[in-house]
């Protein structure tokens, strides 16, 4: 299947480097989309007509508030298009492509290394082959997991957003641990690595997330106390707080 990326900012290059395979590029600054198909392979289109015109499937990574112009160039053209626009749903995008299979998914960062999240709003049937083709190759970037169309943008809050959540906390550690006299560099390697095996020990106990915090808490001690003081701090509701911000519910 020889896909075509319309657009090829960070989010389209993350997903072209988890493939790892040519790609057709086609972006309004051309030169990303040839920094693309240099590093990757392929060919870089000087319009989007004309990269519809090549790509088995068109995979719509541009500005969610392009649809309509992006739609009106390629419409015409495209065989089938998979979206990984945010808070662009299924109705919006089979109006804008009638006629046409279409396939939303929204992906997240960490994809770039095979080791993301992409969750798939669940459809009813289109093609046969498509059907199992498209998220097959979606599913080559991580865990892919199926949701109602509307519950996709809350899932945006968990997974899309998140790495840079993780990041921040990642960022705050360290922070504090070099505030009490470690090293900035053993500090994000302790930090990191902590994270990475956490996640790793979670999974092994089936997400059981309350599990591993018993495992290191023990009764009045340093963990505890540590847990209090996140807890006084509103870490919990930062967490929600975080995602009514991202789904634009106001308190």
């Amino acid at each position: 299947m020889q896909v075509g990326l319309i657009g090829a900012g960070n989010m389209a290059r993350g997903i072209a480097r988890g493939w790892g395979k040519p790609i057709l590029a086609a972006d309004p600054l051309p030169g990303r989309a040839q920094a693309l198909v240099d590093e990757l392979g392929g060919t870089a289109f000087a319009s989007n007509a004309a990269l519809a015109q090549a790509a088995d499937l068109v995979v719509l990574c541009h500005k969610p508030a392009q649809l309509d112009e992006v739609a009106a160039e390629i419409a015409d053209d495209a065989k089938a298009v998979a979206s990984i626009l945010g808070g662009v749903g299924l109705a919006d995008l089979k109006a804008a492509y009638p006629g046409r299979p279409v396939y939303r998914f929204l992906p997240s960062t960490p994809v770039e290394i095979r080791q993301g999240v992409v969750v798939r709003a669940a459809d009813g049937h289109q093609d046969a082959r498509l059907d199992q083709g498209v998220p097959a190759l979606f599913g080559e970037l991580g865990l892919l997991v199926e949701v109602d169309d509307h519950l996709v943008d809350v899932a945006m809050g968990l997974m899309s957003n998140a790495p840079a959540y993780v990041a921040l906390l990642a960022e705050a550690q360290v922070d504090a641990g070099v505030r009490h006299g470690l090293p900035p560099d053993k500090a994000a390697e302790m930090v990191v690595q902590t994270f990475a095996g956490t996640a790793a020990l979670l999974r092994a106990r089936g997400n059981d997330t309350l599990a591993v915090r018993r495992e290191v808490t023990s009764p009045g001690g340093s963990t505890a106390r540590g847990l209090a003081a996140l807890e006084r701090a509103g870490v919990r509701a930062a967490f929600h707080d975080a995602i009514d911000a991202v789904l634009g519910v106001r308190s």
